[in-house]
Order: structure tokens, then C-alpha cells, then sequence
């Protein structure tokens, strides 16, 4: 059940005067309520402590009344249970990369589980203290972007020829997509209302390998499985803005990666929802400067009509910055509602 009426509106395209409002890692660095707790507790202690995951979540829901919590946690924990030592320092530190002998040592599924039942805890305690208005969203990495971490290669600009890679191509599909399946299953078992796929280094793959082969995997073997529960979100996404994604791929929405052109987008839209796509950076300017390009954002969809825009979450096209500023993003989250309830 979603609970978030305007959440569930966009999911199921049902046009309305005001968007739901979310942010990616809204819960973050940004924000004064998480600093503090940093202080306090290493990043690791913050996401595999489910009290404090689920203190992290409710706090930009306290402060900005956001309409949406997600799990408070990392995308990259999967790759532990392949044998990787994952440490933050800040960002993402492994003792290792990836072999061969570690995915052919795969675990079994009750490990994956036992290993992330962290997250499972954290769900149910955010879910506690949500009120019933608040939709709760869970996560998790795409399989190549956390291939593309595990090996040490994020940083690459394209990957080619992975159909000819043997190593790669069982990793993806006999390893990480069955276990992040299995997170997928846990998450939606423990209060996730939908699960985002965030694949932001799939932008990496050639667009035939990915569209012919890398989505058509994910749609079979994670996609089908849980119809209409999954949205995704992969940087530069070729098979975006074709209108008939949602439908064709079963998805319950996909986020649109891009500053620019949504609002010609999604008009077209009309089965699941759109997510977007204020620039991230805009954030970070001062009042004066960050309330007019507010003001051009509002304007561009304000001039659709209620079911031009109906499948959309109004949000970033990425994820907040760490150095945004807490006022804007109060005022990005009031002066949307304010102007868009005028118009309902």
C-alpha cells in the first residue's frame, strides 16, 4: 500500500495539482541533523545501526517535510558479501578488488539476507515512526554499478565488449542480480513501499549492450519479478524517454537524470512516473540567485496542464549536494507546494 496519496497518484498517473516532493540522499551531508550525528558515529554505525538508520531517515522528514522517507543506508554493502572489506573515508574504500575465485564462491541467498537484515530492521523502525501520510521507499545499487565499484573501475568513461568478458557477464547475471533480487524481496517484505535500482554507472555500458542485453536481463530477472515495484534510475539513460518505458519494462517509475527537457517528456508519459529534475547545484547558490531559477523551474511545469503532468515527482535530477544550503532546499519544498496548491 502506498501511503502518500500524492505518491501514489504519480505512480499510478493520476493527474494532480501538486507533485509529490523527495529528494535523493536528502537524508546527507547537507543537512545540520545528520552532521551532528556524525559526529557522533562513523557512517558505517549510522547505516548498519538500525535505531540510528531509521533516526537518520526521519530527519528530513522532521525538518523539510519531505512526502517520501527512504532507507537510510549504501548501495554498496552487497559487495561485502562477496568477500570485499568496504570502509568510508569518506567515500567508499575496498581493501581489494573483485576476483574470480569470489564469484565463483557466490553465497546462498539466507547469507545475502542475514548479512542485510540490518536493513530490514531499519525499515521497520522508520516505518514506526513515519505517519501514515509518509511514503517509505527502500534502495538498492544496480548490478553493473556495483561491479563497476567492486573492480575499481567507476572512474572509466566506457566500457566496451562486455558480452565478451565471461567474468563480468557471470557476475551480473549467475551473482549480483540474484542477490540483489534477494534484497529487493527483503525490502518490500519490510514496509518499502517500492525499491529504487540506482545504476548510475550503467551510463558506462555501450547503448546497444545495454539496451539489447543489460535491461533486458534486469527486466527478466528483477523488473518481472516484482511488476510495477521497482523504479530506476541510471545516469544518461538511452531507453528514457521513450513514453512506453514504464509499461514495457514493469516498472513503477524511472528518475529523469537530466537538467533539462522533463517538462517536454512528460506529457508523453502515462503509465508509471517520472522523477525530476531541478539541477542539483542550483542548491548551493545564494537566496537571491537560487530563488530565480526556482522560479523558471515552477514556471516550466506550471504552464502544463494537471494531466500533462501527472506522472510527476517533483526533484532533483541527481542527488543533493553536501554543501547545499538547508534554506534552500526548505524554500525549494514550500514554494512548490505554495505555488502548485494555488493552481489545484
Amino acid at each position: 500500500m502506498i501511503k502518500n496519496k500524492k505518491f501514489k497518484n504519480a505512480i499510478n498517473n493520476i493527474p494532480q495539482g501538486t507533485p509529490p516532493i523527495w529528494f535523493m540522499r536528502q537524508a546527507g551531508r547537507y543537512h545540520s541533523h545528520y552532521q551532528s550525528l556524525r559526529k557522533k558515529h562513523t557512517f558505517v554505525e549510522l547505516c548498519k545501526t538500525p535505531s540510528l538508520a531509521a533516526e537518520v531517515a526521519m530527519g528530513p522528514i522532521n525538518d523539510f517535510d519531505y512526502d517520501v522517507a527512504i532507507l537510510f543506508s549504501d548501495i554498496l554493502f552487497p559487495l561485502e558479501s562477496l568477500g570485499l572489506k568496504l570502509d568510508y573515508a569518506p567515500g567508499p574504500v575496498f581493501d581489494r578488488f573483485l576476483k574470480e575465485e569470489d564469484i565463483i564462491k557466490a553465497p546462498i541467498e539466507l547469507d545475502v539476507i542475514h548479512k542485510h537484515n540490518f536493513q530490514a530492521e531499519a525499515l521497520k523502525l522508520t516505518r514506526a515512526s513515519l505517519s501514515e501520510e509518509k511514503s517509505l521507499v527502500g534502495f538498492v545499487g544496480g548490478p553493473w554499478t556495483l561491479l563497476s565499484y567492486g573492480l575499481g573501475i567507476k572512474d572509466e568513461e566506457k566500457i566496451v565488449n562486455v558480452h565478451e568478458n565471461l567474468f563480468f557477464e557471470k557476475a551480473l547475471y549467475d551473482v549480483l542480480i540474484p542477490m540483489l533480487r534477494s534484497i529487493i524481496k527483503m525490502q518490500l517484505d519490510n514496509n518499502a513501499e517500492i525499491v529504487y535500482l540506482f545504476d548510475t554507472n550503467a551510463k558506462q555500458l555501450e547503448q546497444n549492450y545495454f539496451t539489447d542485453k543489460y535491461i533486458v536481463e534486469l527486466k527478466h530477472n528483477i523488473f518481472s519479478e516484482f511488476p510495477n515495484k521497482i523504479a530506476y534510475f541510471c545516469k544518461n539513460n538511452p531507453i528514457l524517454e521513450k513514453s512506453n518505458t514504464n509499461v514495457d519494462l514493469k516498472l513503477s517509475g524511472m528518475v529523469y537524470g537530466k537538467n533539462e527537457g522533463l517538462e517536454n517528456l512528460l506529457p508523453q508519459v502515462k503509465t508509471g512516473f517520472i522523477q525530476g529534475n531541478f539541477d542539483p547545484s542550483l542548491l548551493l547558490k545564494p537566496e537571491d540567485e537560487f530563488k530565480i531559477e526556482l522560479d523558471k523551474f515552477i514556471q516550466k511545469f506550471s504552464r502544463l496542464s494537471f494531466e500533462e503532468r501527472s506522472g510527476w515527482i517533483c526533484s532533483l535530477s541527481h542527488g543533493v549536494l553536501p554543501k547545499a544550503k538547508e534554506n534552500n532546499v526548505k524554500y525549494f519544498i514550500n514554494e512548490v507546494r505554495s505555488i502548485f496548491d494555488s493552481l489545484d
